[in-house]
């Protein structure tokens, strides 16, 4: 059974102002930001001419179970922003703790980032990480326009997971899970 089609919607706001001076100093929010752990992803599509098109993201969730929904966020300034602002498909391979190679090389602009080996077709034939902690294939749900960035929202119509630790973005650098925080004795 096929799933019926998804009407795509685009907001896109007027154009920004200047900062106000309630704003907080970009160096300062950008390093705030940088406290947050994150998982890591490549998201991957193709474009009209079938030219394999990715990038690094750890602005990535989950956002609905019914429907399975995600989100991830694309700099506007990114080599790939065209390719994603135009796609209805795309893929999201969770990376592990040994793909730290693959989540520079697809964070770099202008990289070779899909070198003979170490990606796959997902069965909707979009290029995904071989052995990702997880491969989601996504049909364009919503696109959203927010400061510099967009945020495309996927309908998730598969999914394949593989064993492994995850790859983790904390404080600028790459990280690995070393282990998990025991459960609390104590009862709320």
């Amino acid at each position: 059974m096929t799933n019926p089609p998804t009407a795509v919607t685009t907001h896109r706001p007027a154009a920004p102002s200047a900062r106000p001076p309630s704003w907080p100093d970009p160096a300062e929010f950008r390093a705030a930001m940088a406290r947050l752990a994150a998982g890591v992803v490549v998201v991957t599509t193709r474009e009209a001419d079938g030219t394999p098109r990715g990038f690094t993201a750890t602005s990535f969730c989950s956002l609905s179970l019914d429907p399975p929904l995600i989100l991830v966020c694309l700099a506007h300034t990114s080599s790939s922003f065209a390719a994603f602002d135009g796609c209805q498909d795309f893929a999201v391979s969770i990376l592990s703790s040994e793909h730290t190679e693959v989540a520079r090389r697809f964070a770099t602009s202008g990289a070779d980032k899909f070198p003979h080996g170490g990606h796959e077709l997902s069965p909707s034939l979009l290029p995904v990480v071989a052995g990702a902690l997880g491969q989601l294939d996504c049909r364009l749900h919503e696109r959203h326009r927010a400061g510099d960035h967009t945020i495309m929202i996927g309908r998730v119509n598969g999914v394949r997971l593989a064993p492994g630790e995850p790859l983790v973005y904390y404080d600028r650098a790459f990280h690995t899970v070393t282990a998990p925080v025991p459960a609390s004795s104590a009862t709320d």
